[in-house]
């Protein structure tokens, strides 16, 4: 069947596994799709598609805007509750140039119907002129939105981990493909910063690893992905959230090194993403040495390093700007800082007709200049028009890799021996001790369905802290280092295909070939397994 009914027949039934299961990131169907090509396979490449070959077409529709058309087109806005309505009348008496979906826009176990339901309708809300971009923050792993409504996907450090360079852009290509059926033309990924371990309290397992040059592999194959299935991406978060010790979502978090200093490491996957072609670069929350209480998404020196250092010519977007790194304001002067300091689109504002209305007036005192404006509009534009043609594009080549197989594959390689052997002697039964209930619920299922025996025999915890002769992780591989289990591996997720993998290593079907992408105190003791 075409890969876009597959991929949305799979997701209904996953969603409906899940509404019945007690285990997290989605559920894998009983009933198999039949097998479709797997990452050894290749397909002959559409013609490329770039926001340039739009740049007339933009023009035109930026050369018709009325001042308020044109700072509305530069907001993408959020709102409060399920209702579909409050989106479609916000983008419409603001003009904006489109909304990002978050977890409480939908019901607590959304199904893709609801979401696609959801998106038609604030698609629908302008017929001509500008498209309305439709953003997800869907990075996969502990930043999925979407809940049950999506494919369960893994984080990046689980990509990075299958060590198998095919694959990862052809999942990010099977996750790009299911948010495009889903109605999205935004994904705010890949993360594209590099870890530092342990102390890394955001970011951690969102990154590809601690190696700079490894995670810009990772992130410009993940961009090709996005390419691929028709979704515009966005690496995040420039110039490099990775080695902070403060979340940015609670506070301030200032970098050490500027930003010439980072050039050379945390600047390495944002070098890789742009040359992949990534169409939007977002500006972090990030202070400065020489700026420690102004984050870089309002911070002018920041947008002209992305600019001239990485000669990027793209959309840059602000992080979420009802963050706490921002100083909070219902009057939308955020929004103007940002747009003035350098951002193209201010990616939610607390309050999007105020930002709008704040920027209409920095235009009238000259604090915007028209011209400049017009330009950024030109650039968002021409991107959402060239997604619009790759969407068109992706739903008539035909076939391509069929998602469960393509996750089973990630799966079954990205399992990693944090301790003890590659390939574990296998057992027939085995007794969860320890771990959330969600988890170990999800866990055993995922045994039984592997044909283990649940409720005795060998002892496998979830968690850190419980004595067990098995330890599996679900999270980052430095949350499993204090374990006094004598065999240890991680599956990076808790995902039904993560802890499947997991379920058949521990039956001794699959023998583990996880790379560890990410070195901790500690991480000496896993065995090289690749």
């Amino acid at each position: 069947m075409p890969t876009r009914t597959r991929i949305a027949a799979l997701t209904t039934a996953l969603a409906l596994l899940l509404t019945g299961c007690s285990g997290g990131g989605g559920a894998e169907s009983d009933s198999q799709t039949q097998a479709g090509p797997t990452s050894s396979d290749t397909a002959p490449s559409p013609t490329p598609i770039t926001p340039a070959d739009y740049a007339d077409e933009a023009a035109a529709i930026v050369g018709d805007f009325t001042e308020d058309e044109l700072a509305g087109s530069l907001i993408i806005g959020t709102w409060a509750g399920t209702d579909s309505q409050t989106a479609v009348d916000m983008v419409r008496k603001s003009s904006l140039g489109g909304v990002i979906v978050m977890a409480d826009n939908l019901t607590e176990t959304p199904t893709p119907k609801e979401v696609t339901a959801l998106t038609k309708a604030v698609a629908g809300a302008r017929t001509k002129g500008q498209p309305v971009s439709i953003g997800i923050d869907q990075e996969g792993g502990p930043v999925s939105r979407l809940s049950t409504a999506a494919l369960p996907f893994p984080p990046l450090m689980a990509l990075a981990a299958t060590d198998d360079p095919n694959l990862r852009t052809q999942a990010t290509t099977v996750q790009a493909q299911n948010l495009a059926d889903l109605g999205f033309t935004i994904d705010f990924a890949p993360d594209s910063d590099v870890t530092i371990g342990p102390k890394d309290v955001a970011i951690n397992v969102r990154s590809a690893g601690s190696d700079p040059q490894a995670v810009a592999e990772v992130v410009a194959q993940a961009v090709d992905g996005y390419q691929a299935g028709g979704v515009a991406s966005s690496a995040k978060h420039f110039p490099g959230h990775g080695r902070l010790t403060v979340d940015s979502h609670e506070a301030l978090p200032v970098s050490t090194k500027s930003i010439d200093e980072l050039e050379d490491s945390d600047l390495v996957p944002f070098k890789s993403a742009v040359k992949a072609g990534v169409p939007m670069v977002m500006m972090g929350h990030i202070g400065l040495p020489d700026a420690k209480t102004t984050p870089a998404s309002l911070n002018e020196k920041a947008y002209s390093a992305l600019r001239d250092k990485l000669d990027f010519d793209g959309v840059i977007v602000t992080d979420a700007l009802n963050m706490k790194a921002v100083t909070q304001s219902a009057k939308g002067s955020e929004t103007v800082t940002a747009l003035a300091a350098g951002a193209d689109l201010a990616l939610m504002p607390p309050d999007a007709a105020a930002a709008q209305q704040a920027v209409v007036a920095a235009l009238g005192d000259g604090t915007l200049k028209k011209d400049d404006l017009v330009e950024k509009a030109k650039r968002v534009i021409a991107m959402q028009l060239a997604t619009a043609a790759k969407q068109k594009q992706s739903g008539t080549t035909g076939e391509s890799a069929d998602p469960d197989a393509v996750l089973t594959e990630v799966a079954e390689k990205s399992v990693t021996v944090l301790k003890g052997e590659c390939a574990y002697p296998g057992t027939q039964a085995i007794s969860i001790v320890g771990g959330s209930e969600k988890e170990k619920a999800a866990l055993a299922k995922a045994a039984e369905k592997a044909g283990l025996r649940v409720g005795s025999g060998t002892t496998v915890s979830l968690s850190p802290g419980t004595s067990a002769e098995v330890a599996v992780g679900t999270a980052a591989p430095w949350t499993m280092r204090s374990s006094p289990a004598q065999t240890a591996v991680t599956a990076y997720d808790s995902n039904p295909y993560a802890l499947g993998a997991v379920a058949k290593w521990l039956k001794g079907d699959l023998t583990a070939t996880g790379k560890l992408p990410v070195e901790y105190e500690g991480s000496d003791k896993a065995p090289d397994c690749g």
